[in-house]
């Protein structure tokens, strides 16, 4: 069951659902409310292959660390005042600047849907990994790219993602304990 505009605003009033800061008025819609860009980037670094040397990721090498992994390719970059232009093509990753929680008792799960405003001029928020399971806490890590004809700026604190609660039928017997579990931007 996917929750109201109302039933969102009753949960986070009983403190069922976590977003902090607080949403604005204006940030919800029906079945959805906004969040939005946090002020730091994560930037791949270029892969140049003039140098000889390639790098490759192998996720199915079960050792591998993500987190890890993205350290060593990325950089931190702070979205300057005038905001941030992402180029066609090109893949960055943030955070939304609101943090949230599901505890597993309150039997909420979340899924992390982009805005069609920004859908259509290309902008997509997540690759394949909508799902906030029950139990998650932390900001919401995105996978933003730019899938349109021209270059799209980013700025601090513009709406970048819509939530959809939804309830679970019972309580979990395992919370969300990944490797984002407490992540934070």
């Amino acid at each position: 069951m996917i929750l109201t505009d109302r039933e969102i605003r009753t949960a986070i009033k009983k403190r069922a659902i976590v977003i902090d800061p607080p949403p604005s008025e204006n940030a919800y819609s029906s079945t959805s409310v906004d969040l939005t860009l946090d002020s730091e980037l994560t930037i791949f670094n270029d892969n140049k292959e003039d140098s000889g040397v390639v790098t490759i990721l192998d996720p199915a090498m079960r050792k591998i660390d993500t987190e890890e992994s993205l350290k060593a390719l990325t950089t931190k970059v702070q979205i300057p005042d005038s905001g941030y232009d992402l180029a066609r093509g090109k893949l960055v990753l943030a955070f939304t600047r609101e943090y949230i929680d599901l505890r597993l008792d309150t039997k909420y799960a979340a899924r992390v849907e982009g805005k069609s405003s920004l859908a259509r001029l290309g902008l997509s928020v997540h690759i394949t990994a909508p799902t906030i399971h029950a139990g998650f806490d932390g900001c919401v890590r995105l996978e933003i790219i730019n899938h349109g004809p021209l270059p799209i700026k980013l700025r601090t604190g513009m709406s970048i993602c819509q939530l959809i609660f939804e309830q679970t039928l019972g309580t979990p017997d395992k919370g969300y304990s990944g490797q984002f579990s407490g992540q934070k931007a």
